[in-house]
């Protein structure tokens, strides 16, 4: 089973850019559709984008903002956070399930510790 950790993470301005990785050992991520999901204090977690080698997911709060990307051959995957707002405050996870597409949030079953995204002036 892969196992992930997220970075990147941080306290950045309203507006302002992060870039955050999920780097991926024990499996190469080639084989893998690799989830961000994010968790806000009180709230329940949501599916923020997915890159499969047969399909990509972006949630309709981020589209246009953040961008998917990976890099087999550092086994990570990327999500870079664009004109970020107040309301993408969270704690980003990703996650990881075998298979090539993006399948519903319950079947992923490989999940890192998450890295923290604060937005704020």
């Amino acid at each position: 089973q892969v196992q992930l950790v997220e970075s990147g993470g941080g306290l950045v301005q309203p507006g302002g850019s992060l870039r955050l990785s999920c780097a991926a050992s024990g499996s190469t991520v080639y084989y893998y559709a690799i989830g961000w999901f994010r968790q806000a204090p009180g709230k329940e977690r949501e599916g923020v984008s997915c890159s499969s080698q047969g399909s990509t997911y972006y949630a309709d709060s981020v589209k246009g903002r953040f961008t998917i990307s990976r890099d087999n051959a550092k086994n990570t995957v990327y999500l870079q956070m664009n004109s970020l707002k107040p309301e993408d405050t969270a704690v980003y996870y990703c996650a990881a399930v075998r298979g090539w597409y993006c399948p519903q949030s319950s079947d992923f079953d490989s999940w890192g510790q998450g890295t923290q995204v604060t937005v704020s002036s």
